[in-house]
């Protein structure tokens, strides 16, 4: 009896913890002083819902993303800052949701909030929405500063997924604070091995990515 209550609980434990494959891990386990604000978990994103696939506010990233993460972490909360995190591992289910999105003409919801300057018909055309993201590979990421006086996120001086130039990284209407702030999140991530995206300030991919050509449909959860 005594063998077969050990051999339930090692299932229930194996049960509870392989949730993610091989070579990811749960961001918050490794840095539990993360912030963690997942959008496609909510409705505060430019489709007004939840994405297909998201079933938890909770980031995943592969273990080398991960790990030079946690390096960011650490040298921030000398600061007193932390990043925010709003997107990492995205399922391939997700991306085919913006997609059926995208071609859904008349569904223009968030486009005030989200892409005000841009027809919803030429996303695709322009690069904002892709049958396949590089965060289906698990080392992409998006990020933003908080300070963890105020609780409050740094002024980058445009929001999280605004299709348009004010998201562009060197955007010339942006004020000295907003340009500090883009400035000194790209390079704390880029000296721990990050490369940028150039027009989103938020957009980060590890070099050296483990699955360079490996897009996962696993979902978060």
């Amino acid at each position: 009896m005594r063998i077969k209550i050990i051999f339930l609980f090692h299932v229930i434990v194996v049960a509870t913890f392989a949730q993610v494959p091989p070579g990811f891990v749960y961001v918050q386990d490794l840095i539990p002083s993360i912030q963690v604000d997942l959008r496609y978990y909510s409705q505060q994103n430019f489709l007004g819902t939840k994405v297909d696939g998201y079933h938890k506010n909770i980031a995943i990233l592969t273990n080398e993303a991960a790990q030079a993460l946690k390096n960011v972490q650490n040298e921030l909360l000398q600061e007193n800052l932390s990043i925010l995190f709003y997107d990492g591992y995205r399922p391939q289910v997700a991306v085919n949701h913006f997609v059926r999105w995208s071609r859904d003409l008349k569904d223009t919801l968030q486009k005030k909030q989200f892409y005000p300057d841009i027809s919803k018909q030429y996303l695709f055309k322009e690069g904002y929405i892709s049958s396949k993201s590089g965060h289906s590979r698990g080392s992409t990421l998006d990020v933003t500063l908080i300070d963890l006086t105020t609780g409050e996120a740094l002024d980058m001086g445009s929001s999280f997924d605004f299709f348009g130039m004010q998201s562009w990284f060197n955007y010339n209407l942006l004020s000295d604070e907003q340009k500090s702030n883009r400035l000194r999140l790209r390079e704390i991530m880029v000296k721990y091995g990050f490369a940028f995206y150039e027009k989103e300030w938020w957009h980060f991919t590890l070099q050296n990515e483990p699955f360079p050509d490996v897009y996962f449909d696993f979902e978060v959860n």
